[in-house]
């Protein structure tokens, strides 16, 4: 029975591990990689016969520290390719209203290091006159969301 029982759980390992590394083939990152490796030393506890609890052990304990070994790496080297863009050196400076920005109406743009952006206010019924100086806080889409600088703040323009 417990020759059966090894057999059968070495295939579960292996189709385990053969399911998280069809998941990870298909997922865009490192997602499953960690528990494929525990699958494989689970199987392979299983194949020298040590007992399922062991087994479960090894699964778990070779998969965390995998996991926390290898995270950082990878998401500083897999995930972590995001390239900013001319549009974000926008964000965080100060721009001036040349066209009175009414989010009611959907009007408004502002001028931030020599180039135009339609811009709306933070505020859902923000509103903010030509000639105002205001902080770029992000892009939605092709619009520039500013917000009123706060009065301790120096002027970046």
């Amino acid at each position: 029975m417990t020759a059966v029982f090894s057999v059968s759980m070495t295939a579960l390992w292996l189709g385990a591990m053969i399911v998280l590394l069809i998941v990870e083939a298909l997922a865009p990152g490192l997602v499953s990689i960690w528990f494929a490796l525990g699958a494989l030393a689970a199987m392979i506890s299983s194949m020298l016969g040590a007992p399922l609890w062991l087994q479960l052990v090894w699964f778990f304990l070779v998969s965390v520290v995998s996991l926390l070994l290898t995270r950082p790496l990878a998401k500083k080297y897999v995930n972590g390719r995001a390239v900013p863009t001319n549009a974000d050196m926008a964000i965080g400076k100060d721009c001036v209203v040349t066209e009175t920005i009414d989010n009611v109406r959907g009007t408004g743009a502002v001028s931030v290091g020599g180039k135009i952006w339609t811009a709306r206010m933070t505020s859902p019924e923000g509103r903010a006159e030509k000639g105002t100086v205001l902080r770029a806080v992000r892009i939605e889409g092709v619009k520039l969301i500013v917000e009123e600088k706060r009065e301790t703040e120096e002027v970046h323009a």
